[in-house]
């Protein structure tokens, strides 16, 4: 019968952009529902698995921990050198990334051990497209 109008509201304290770039960067931002639902679906720290209050606060820690390293490993990737404009897109797609995406291409990865002379040997048996960014992300970490 009516039409149908909706209002929204963006509060901010930054006065340096203008109220169209606000909204812009606002409208930008809608990816927070993606992270709400890998939290709840991917991570499943939203879900409560026993039936005390104690072991589901260290339920949810230990998977808020694992949605961390995720975030950590990609903003430890190095955007430098002369592919830096590839690093930096390879970095944000690593960052966006869905977490069983990310377990299933930077943690499950089939790794053959060998211990030679004084040393240990890490053989990667398996390919996927991320190795390169996995093996930058290696070296960061040894450093």
């Amino acid at each position: 019968m009516f039409d149908e109008i909706r209002y929204f509201f963006y509060i901010t304290n930054d006065r340096g952009i203008t109220p169209a770039e606000l909204v812009f960067s606002c409208n930008d931002r809608c990816h927070q529902e993606n992270l709400i639902e890998q939290l709840s679906n991917g991570v499943r720290a939203l879900r409560a698995p026993v039936d005390n209050l104690l072991s589901n606060w260290a339920y949810m820690v230990m998977t808020a921990l694992a949605w961390n390293l995720k975030a950590w490993a990609a903003l430890g990737l190095p955007e430098n050198g002369r592919w830096a404009k590839q690093h930096g897109q390879e970095k944000r797609a690593v960052l966006r990334m869905d977490f069983r995406t990310f377990i299933n291409h930077f943690i499950r990865i089939p790794c053959q051990i060998i211990r030679s002379g004084r040393q240990l040997i890490y053989r990667l048996l398996n390919w996927n497209p991320w190795r390169a960014v996995f093996h930058r992300l290696s070296i960061q970490l040894h450093c």
